[in-house]
């Protein structure tokens, strides 16, 4: 081999190196895009009703590779899920308005607007609203797994008995494990 060509084979590599690294930011670059979802909707324009709460998906699983799915919600009852865990999420709430009594393993704790709760996975969990009106929840699950189309097709069941819902819960990860709180 020519001198000349041992001496070019660093620049050649270098250059390739860089032109692979541009072409993979960009490759990445056009994968992402922005989401934006206004005050009062829902990102797919299709909010829906489960367990006497509205549900607005803020950020979907489709937004940024199952990462997380973040839910806003309207909850005018005083009523809540029963007391489950997830299996492969962890959970996070965000009070916005109102006010919320909580378990989390053993402990009950109460929340009000501005506060916020991570729960783990395979942490018992249940929540109730307490508070007059209508409160508003943010949850996020991390990451995404099937919550939004748990929520979404459990939402459109003809049979909401607890039993029917335990059955599709465990199917999509989740335990249901006991009653739901009490507001008291």
């Amino acid at each position: 081999m020519k001198r000349r060509t041992v001496l070019r084979l660093p620049l050649v590599a270098a250059a390739l190196a860089s032109t692979r690294s541009l072409l993979l930011a960009q490759l990445d670059e056009s994968r992402r895009h922005k989401v934006l979802v206004k005050a009062g909707e829902d990102r797919d324009n299709k909010p829906f009703k489960f367990l006497d709460a509205t549900f607005y998906v803020k950020v979907s699983g489709k937004d940024n590779e199952g990462r997380c799915v973040i839910f806003d919600t309207l909850r005018p009852e005083k009523k809540g899920p029963p007391l489950h865990y997830h299996i492969d999420v962890d959970e996070w709430f965000f009070v916005r308005e109102g006010e919320f009594k909580v378990r989390a393993g053993d402990e009950i704790v109460r929340v009000k607007a501005g506060d916020s709760l991570f729960v783990p996975r395979n942490m018992p969990h249940a929540f109730v609203k307490t508070s007059e009106g209508t409160a508003r929840l943010i949850v996020m699950h991390q990451p995404a797994g099937t919550m939004e189309e748990y929520f979404r097709t459990a939402s459109n069941f003809p049979d909401q008995s607890a039993a029917f819902r335990q059955k599709f819960a465990e199917q999509n990860g989740m335990r249901i494990i006991g009653p739901a709180l009490t507001p008291d």
